[in-house]
């Protein structure tokens, strides 16, 4: 099994020679990251395939294929630190804690320091911090939940089913058709916890993982199987009975969502779990954000705006619709406007920090008709 880590932006060699990957196994890696909804044309957002190398770009994540995986993790400085192990130990560590800010996860310090950050990839670090969350929970009892049901039964129990009883079994009056509501942990929740246990046992590679699994599903025995795109998470319901389960939730859509993906892919089969990191960190703002705002009366907007830079004169069309990253804004006045960037800012004395003020599909074109350009006197801050 051939397994390699790299950063975001950088590359790695595949061909002849002991510092490289064999060419099929980069064959295989790029051929799944190109059906990543993430990737674009040609799946290059994720990979760009070149002649002897492939190269990251700003996703991140895992990508397995058969007998070779990649993990790409977020370009971070860390000061003191110098040793590669150590260096993707604690960058495996902010993206962990990025990703539970996101999606409101408690990871406690015991989680925290047995999880195996040096050893194990991302993928797998989820998978024991999904298993053993699960195990915690499901020791203290299973959750259910009266379920409408309907048997055919020699004694009423519950409601007879009129209908059923005089046309089915006008003939035979020994059995009843009874309608009741059952105690049942077949539900939506479980269903879903099922689903989670059973994707993650068919990619996990950690032994430790695979027996933390195998015990979930003997526990899950009885719960009915059903496949992802059927699972019913319109009928999930979290209340004050299980509320517990809230974050258990959150962690399962991410592992079972659009982010996580199982393709055929060349020989064999692949998948990946991959992050784009810009809307990761926006997100990940927003939710600081809002808590160190918590109570100051500004409150966090994100993706919000929808004013128009220019109108044209002519025929009075509004042009180039704004839609910030975040704004702060206090009783309906937009205070601050914030536009995060994934990226190292460069302390060369350039202004700009080597940040531009607009995207290539972005850029202004020059028109026939006069403009007029809308300005607002809310500050702005990038981030």
């Amino acid at each position: 099994m051939i397994r390699r880590t790299i950063l975001e932006w950088q590359s790695l060699r595949y061909g002849p020679g002991d510092d490289r990957i064999p060419e099929w196994a980069a064959d295989r890696i790029a051929s799944v990251a190109r059906k990543s909804p993430l990737g674009g044309e040609g799946g290059a957002r994720v990979l760009s395939h070149g002649r002897n190398e492939i190269r990251a770009g700003q996703v991140v994540g895992m990508i397995a294929a058969e007998d070779c995986a990649l993990e790409i993790l977020p370009k971070i400085d860390f000061a003191g630190v110098s040793d590669s192990g150590a260096v993707n130990k604690q960058i495996r560590t902010q993206l962990v804690h990025m990703l539970a800010v996101v999606l409101d996860l408690d990871i406690d310090a015991g989680n925290i320091t047995n999880l195996g950050w040096q050893r194990e990839n991302i993928l797998e670090i989820l998978i024991r911090l999904f298993a053993r969350k699960l195990a915690d929970l499901v020791r203290q009892g299973m959750p259910r939940r009266y379920i409408d049901s309907e048997e055919d039964l020699p004694s009423l129990r519950g409601r007879l089913n009129v209908t059923r009883q005089f046309t089915t079994f006008a003939a035979t009056p020994q059995k009843l058709a009874c309608q009741f509501d059952a105690l049942s942990p077949d539900i939506a929740l479980n269903q879903i916890m099922k689903a989670a246990v059973r994707r993650l046992a068919s990619v996990s590679a950690s032994t430790e993982n695979q027996r933390l699994l195998r015990e979930l599903a003997f526990v899950y025995a009885d719960i009915s199987p059903v496949p992802v795109p059927a699972l019913r998470w319109a009928e999930l319901v979290l209340d004050r009975t299980n509320s517990r389960w809230r974050e258990l939730v959150s962690l399962a859509k991410l592992l079972l969502g659009d982010r996580f993906q199982t393709t055929s892919a060349g020989s064999g089969r692949g998948f990946s779990l991959l992050f784009e990191m810009n809307t990761l960190f926006e997100e990940y703002v927003a939710r600081m954000l809002k808590r160190a705002l918590n109570g100051s009366g500004l409150n966090v907007h994100a993706q919000g705006g929808g004013l128009y830079c220019l109108q044209d004169i002519s025929t009075g069309a509004q042009r180039f619709l704004t839609r910030p990253d975040l704004l702060l804004r206090e009783n309906g006045s937009t205070e601050l406007i914030i536009d995060t960037k994934w990226k190292l800012l460069s302390l060369s004395g350039r202004d700009n920090l080597e940040i531009s003020t607009c995207s290539d599909d972005d850029q202004i074109t020059s028109t026939s008709s006069p403009v007029v350009i809308n300005t607002s006197n809310a500050r702005t801050a990038p981030v």
